[in-house]
């Protein structure tokens, strides 16, 4: 399981929390040093069934400066990989890719499915 974060995200130190807790071990990998790649990306938007959308963290200033609010709706799989791949701080965090799921964000009841 990659375990894509920010050290100092609060969100994040939940989910890294509640992975101790719950004893799920992560490859946990900083997204400010290592970005996924395109095709890590595409395999995750996919595998998800999330729209594409739900992966860009909206509350950001790249996502601001980029003005994607207008444009993220009508954006491709192939558009948003490629974006998220050059610019991983639009990544919604954390972002967990296990071999069969992906979470966005951090909701406890998501993290449960983990350990069912």
């Amino acid at each position: 399981m990659k375990f894509y974060c920010i050290k100092n995200c609060s969100t994040c130190k939940k989910a890294r929390a509640w992975l101790e807790k719950n004893k799920v071990s992560v490859e946990e990998i900083d997204l400010k040093k290592e970005a996924p790649s395109k095709k890590e990306l595409l395999s995750a938007l996919s595998k998800s069934e999330l729209e594409p959308r739900r992966f860009f963290n909206t509350s950001g200033q790249v996502y601001r400066e980029l003005n994607l609010k207008e444009q993220a709706a009508s954006l491709s799989e192939e558009e948003v990989a490629t974006l998220l791949s050059q610019h991983p701080m639009l990544i919604k965090r954390p972002l967990l890719i296990t071999k069969d799921k992906v979470l966005v964000g951090f909701k406890e009841e998501e993290y449960e499915t983990l350990i069912d």
